[in-house]
């Protein structure tokens, strides 16, 4: 839901977020629910697709910064309410930015979200001497969606939403008291409260790296056609398709 000039409306479905819902779902339910609990032993699409900080530094399992996006929990809310996050915010990014673009920010989000959660749990173990975080399994899409949420805060910031579905809030001050719980949470619990809030932290964190990064590439790109001059001495689209040809 989204709210304009507090007219509640419904944010239409786009096409990848619709997929990334289709897929989320399909693995959670046939994959974790029903393999993993009732066919298969030991659980192991969790055991070799979550994040597990242990296996990724020690064994090399490097694609699981990748594939925990795509696993949840067995609580029913917790890949209702990252879905419906993914709908509702994810929808109009990719509205304006196009499916391409959505989902490479999307993924990078996610992964960047698992590298920091990654290093920064390994960094705890190597000064606290505690190896819990190393092999606590992490799995959810919370990391990619926080990603999200920084940028629909940053395109969208004077919006107002109704934060807890109550109280109107433009959504950047949504965001940074967002942000805000996720850094006292990761300080108050020391990361053992079964939350990854240093992976949401990452998101945020990934997030805003991609765009910074990412408009100066764009702003160099254009910096650069305007200093070159093409002049067309060839208009006529040759035999072999390869277009006009230019002088630079």
């Amino acid at each position: 839901m989204q709210n304009r000039g507090m007219q509640l409306q419904v944010v239409q479905m786009t096409p990848m977020v619709k997929k990334l819902i289709i897929l989320n779902v399909s693995i959670w339910l046939i994959g974790q629910v029903i393999l993993d609990q009732y066919i298969l032993s030991g659980s192991p699409l969790i055991s070799y697709f979550s994040l597990t900080p242990r296996l990724v530094i020690e064994k090399f399992f490097l694609w699981q910064p990748l594939s925990y996006i795509f696993l949840h929990s067995m609580s029913v809310t917790h890949i209702v309410f990252n879905m419906l996050m993914l709908w509702w915010f994810g929808a109009e990014l990719e509205t304006r930015w196009g499916s391409r673009f959505f989902l490479i920010y999307y993924i990078s989000c996610g992964v960047g979200a698992g590298l920091i959660y990654t290093v920064g749990v390994g960094l705890y173990s190597a000064f606290s001497g505690s190896v819990a975080g190393l092999m606590s399994p992490v799995v959810g899409a919370s990391g990619a969606i926080f990603g999200l949420l920084l940028a629909f805060g940053i395109l969208f910031s004077e919006r107002v939403i109704l934060f807890f579905f109550v109280f109107p809030m433009r959504v950047k001050y949504f965001v940074m008291i967002i942000g805000a719980i996720e850094v006292v949470s990761l300080l108050n619990t020391g990361g053992r409260s079964g939350v990854a809030n240093l992976a949401h932290l990452g998101g945020l964190i990934s997030g805003y790296l991609f765009l910074v990064f990412w408009t100066k590439n764009q702003q160099g790109k254009r910096k650069k056609s305007k200093n070159k001059l093409r002049l067309v001495v060839d208009n006529e689209r040759p035999e072999d398709g390869n277009g006009p040809k230019y002088w630079n």
